[in-house]
This record gives C-alpha cells, sequence and structure tokens, in this order.
C-alpha cells in the first residue's frame, strides 16, 4: 500500500484489501492489491475502482480462501481523514484505509468503517502484519 501510494503521487492511488475476518470481527489484511485509478478527472483528490480490478481482486481472495475486506486510498499533501466523498461512496460493511503521502513520502494512515446509512464514519483498528 505505502509504495503503491508514493509511486502514484501526486495523484490518489486506490486498491483492494484481502484478508480474514475472525469470529470476533477482528479484521486482518494479509494483502493489499494496488490498482490503478481510473477516476477520468484530476486524480489529486479523486479515485474510482475499475471494475475489472475489482472482479480481479474478488477472483484472486477467492483462489486463496481470504475474503474482499475493504478498499485503500491515498490524499496527497493531505491528513488520513475519511472525507465526505469517501462517504458518501462507501459501502458500510468494508474496511477502508487511508493514507497521508506528503512530499511523496508516507506520512501516516488511518482505518474507518461506515455505517450503514453512510451518515457518518467510524475509525477502526485492522491487523496488517508487515512482509
Amino acid at each position: 500500500m505505502l509504495r503503491h501510494a508514493s509511486a502514484c503521487y501526486p495523484r490518489e492511488c486506490c486498491g483492494i484489501l484481502l484478508g480474514a475476518i475472525a469470529e470476533d470481527d477482528t479484521r486482518t489484511v494479509t494483502t493489499a492489491v494496488p490498482c490503478a485509478n481510473a477516476y477520468q478527472g484530476d486524480q489529486s483528490d479523486r479515485f474510482e475502482l475499475d471494475p475489472k480490478d475489482q472482479f480481479e481482486a474478488q477472483r484472486l481472495a477467492r483462489t486463496q480462501n481470504l475474503e474482499v475486506l475493504g478498499f485503500f486510498h491515498s490524499h496527497p499533501d493531505c491528513d488520513a481523514y475519511f472525507s465526505a466523498t469517501d462517504l458518501a461512496n462507501s459501502w458500510p460493511w468494508y474496511s477502508n484505509i487511508v493514507i497521508s503521502v506528503r512530499q511523496g513520502a508516507y506520512d501516516h494512515a488511518r482505518a474507518f468503517r461506515a455505517n450503514e446509512t453512510q451518515s457518518e464514519s467510524h475509525p477502526e483498528e485492522l491487523q496488517c502484519p508487515q512482509s
């Protein structure tokens, strides 16, 4: 995720999170699938996942017996927060990692999950073992 976010700077990166959900709802991300930003406008503050990338990530998840846990994207030269646009375009069940990239380098990241009505998001704790 971090390499992808830095490589895409000053545009927003995006990708899909794969992993497992324990019985206690602990989510562990084991694979981050980098995707191309398919947004047709200014990519410095917007992203869009290509449906083909989503299909391929779902297929990869099935072959590795994993779940699609959610998505990640970056905020170039900005804080890692879940914006109104992020909230409006979110899917409530899915986790979302937002990565702050300042001057091309990783600064910090936060995870969020939207409520069922997409009216607010809450910080979320995700397990992301580093390899």
